[in-house]
């Protein structure tokens, strides 16, 4: 057996045990975890421990996060694996690659043009991979629709009506966290609709060139909360007597994960997980509304809403040949507060093809296990295992992690300014 590849994690919140779990189980004759580095050493303590008890392993060296640069020269990881907030993304690819790493980015690549083209110019520079996790591509379904359109079962698509939602759990779930303030997270539409977004130039092969968007806080914060009667507020939801009685608030007590990686790890950078959603502070939307114009010439129609009765999606396809509807409903969960399986796992799906001047028919798509519709474990394995060839090129690019967020970073623009943006005006690829 040839030398295990060495792995580095920066970043030890939720979405990291989805990396180093695998890492340290599924893949550990191929693979290894050498260190974790965070701003706080309770999640470092976390994180060794789940290794430990779960995957047998002994604890890993722990870096705090402005040693950095010293982890890197003196771990020697071959590939760091970046889930940190998303406005610190950039910092950790760019300086991985000047390090000579390769680099694993959870997604969003980014939150604005200026992190995104400093992070494609190091690409350019260094000549370092850098991969975006964008494991809803990997979801059968997900490769399904893409497989109908590239073969032409409704001929070319002319337009596409896309409607995502997020509920009061899932949803709800963004206003609690560091989420909430845009200038961690780039808002919904980078952080959540990135995903979307990708789907999109996924499916259609093609390269968003102008968008247009609107959006708003009508839901979550304080000011509609009174607006709507509300009466009673209060900061968290641990421990409040105010929260008991609120269907949205968070203790984290009743959930062994959550307590263990965030209640008990406050002491050491004061992060509150369980912030009310009917708080202040919040400059993010939860109600957006977006049009694209792609380099096909297909028009985007796409509205996000963060506080619905029921997850999933809903998408359909408009070409020269007929029409393509898809509907798929998810189980809501928490992150960080379930089994990594049960994130975005699918409940229902459905893909209907309407043949012009024939009959509709249902398409078949094989179940698989995991997180993200069965993404997930597929995703892991072209990341960490041996990946077959792929005719639908699944894998992510930087080019792949740019053009995601381009949508979401003009959408922001766009309700700022109330004008239409031109994707090629915000970075050079």
């Amino acid at each position: 057996m040839g030398r295990k590849k060495r792995y580095a994690l920066v970043g030890v919140g939720s979405r990291a045990r989805f990396f180093y779990q695998a890492l340290g189980s599924t893949f550990k004759e191929t693979s290894e975890i050498v260190v974790f580095c965070d701003m706080n050493q309770g999640r470092m303590d976390y994180a060794n421990n789940v290794l430990k008890n779960e995957c047998s392993i002994d604890p890993v060296p722990t870096y705090l996060a402005w040693d950095y640069e010293k982890m890197i020269l003196e771990t020697k990881p071959d590939v760091v694996i970046v889930t940190t907030i998303d406005r610190t993304h950039h910092r950790y690819i760019i300086k991985a690659m000047e390090l000579g790493c390769d680099v694993i980015t959870e997604k969003p690549m980014t939150t604005d043009e200026e992190r995104c083209q400093a992070i494609l110019d190091a690409v350019k520079k260094t000549g370092r991979n850098l991969r975006v996790t964008f494991n809803y591509r990997y979801a059968p379904y997900n490769t399904k629709i893409r497989e109908l359109i590239r073969d032409g079962a409704i001929g070319d698509v002319n337009s596409v009506h896309f409607e995502w939602l997020l509920d009061t759990q899932h949803g709800a779930d963004y206003f609690r966290r560091w989420h909430r303030d845009k200038r961690n997270s780039g808002g919904l539409l980078v952080h959540k609709s990135t995903h979307h977004f990708d789907l999109v130039n996924f499916w259609l092969g093609a390269r968003p060139k102008t968008v247009f968007a609107m959006g708003d806080l009508l839901f979550y914060g304080r000011e509609n909360a009174e607006n709507r009667g509300l009466r009673q507020f209060y900061y968290r939801g641990t421990g409040s007597e105010a929260a008991k009685e609120d269907p949205f608030a968070l203790d984290l007590r009743t959930n062994p994960q959550l307590e263990k990686m965030y209640l008990q790890a406050e002491a050491y950078d004061g992060y509150l997980r369980d912030q009310s959603v009917f708080g202040d502070g919040i400059s993010i939307e939860d109600t957006m509304g977006v049009m694209v114009r792609y380099d096909t010439k297909a028009i985007l129609t796409y509205s996000l809403n963060a506080y619905m009765p029921w997850e999933g999606y809903r998408v359909a396809f408009n070409g020269t040949r007929g029409r393509i509807q898809v509907n798929v409903c998810e189980r809501s969960y928490i992150s960080g507060g379930a089994h990594v399986s049960a994130e975005g796992a699918v409940e229902k799906k459905e893909i209907i093809v309407f043949p012009m001047f024939q009959e509709p028919y249902k398409v078949s798509v094989e179940e698989a296990e995991g997180g993200h519709g069965g993404g997930d474990p597929v995703l892991l394995n072209d990341l960490f295992g041996t990946p077959e060839d792929d005719p639908f090129y699944r894998a992510a690019s930087h080019v792949d992690g740019a053009l995601s967020i381009a949508v979401g970073i003009a959408a922001n623009k766009a309700i700022k300014t109330g004008q239409a943006v031109h994707v090629d005006e915000l970075f050079e690829l």
